[in-house]
């Protein structure tokens, strides 16, 4: 089943790249009806895409979660940088802050006329207050499933001499606290796009993806050269 997830993350990789593609050419700001429709669907296709990544990787974690927490399709570098099985939560805020402040810094001649961008540069206070929040409750959520695995890490011992059955419930409860953690990532994608207009949404996922690529990138690059 993992070498089949193997296979299964290739090819979902190589789909994430060409719906990126799409956002990246879709018309921003929309200028019509039609145009908001189309971005609006964009986003949806790319939020259902990482729910199908989520739901095979859970299936695949049930057969073997010491595998999908190795992560051979990963490089080191991405490796390095998992939270539980992938990346952290938390940093999608990060990314919000991080662009907002580029384009805001991008558009001040603009923004200090009155004019409006639309973008993640143009973020609201009102959605400014409600990503803090939700930011906070996504730290709590995060720190809750931390404090599972190491109390699932310090229970290790208990492997030592223990019979298959006490040892499938150990890896059971392994395979709970990694659905925990990919129900929190998950979540917490889409409840930042929630908060987010159309046009603000498909910036904020290009950039996200353009992190996964850039990160993906390096690592391929990086374990290339140490292998060589």
């Amino acid at each position: 089943m993992t070498s089949s997830f193997h296979s299964f993350y290739d090819t979902w990789f190589g789909q994430l790249k060409h719906l990126v593609q799409q956002l990246c050419s879709a018309p921003k700001p929309p200028t019509t009806p039609d145009h908001l429709r189309h971005l609006e669907q964009l986003v949806d296709n790319l939020l259902s895409h990482y729910s199908e990544y989520y739901r095979v990787k859970s299936t695949a974690a049930e057969h073997d979660v010491l595998e999908i927490f190795a992560a051979p399709w990963a490089s080191s570098l991405e490796r390095s940088l998992h939270w539980i099985g992938g990346w952290r939560p938390t940093i999608v805020f990060h990314l919000v802050y991080t662009e907002s402040s580029i384009l805001f810094e991008s558009h001040i001649i603009d923004i200090l006329r009155g004019l409006k961008t639309g973008d993640l540069g143009d973020l609201s206070p009102n959605q400014f207050r409600r990503v803090s929040d939700l930011q906070c409750e996504t730290v709590k959520e995060e720190n809750a499933i931390t404090d599972e695995l190491s109390e699932w890490q310090s229970s290790v011992s208990e492997l030592v001499g223990a019979s298959c059955t006490d040892v499938n419930q150990m890896i059971g409860r392994l395979v709970i606290v990694l659905r925990k953690a990919d129900e929190l990532r998950l979540k917490t994608l889409r409840r930042v796009v929630e908060l987010l207009t159309p046009q603000q949404a498909v910036e904020f996922l290009i950039a996200a993806a353009e992190l996964q690529f850039g990160v993906h990138s390096l690592g391929v690059d990086l374990d290339r050269q140490r292998n060589a």
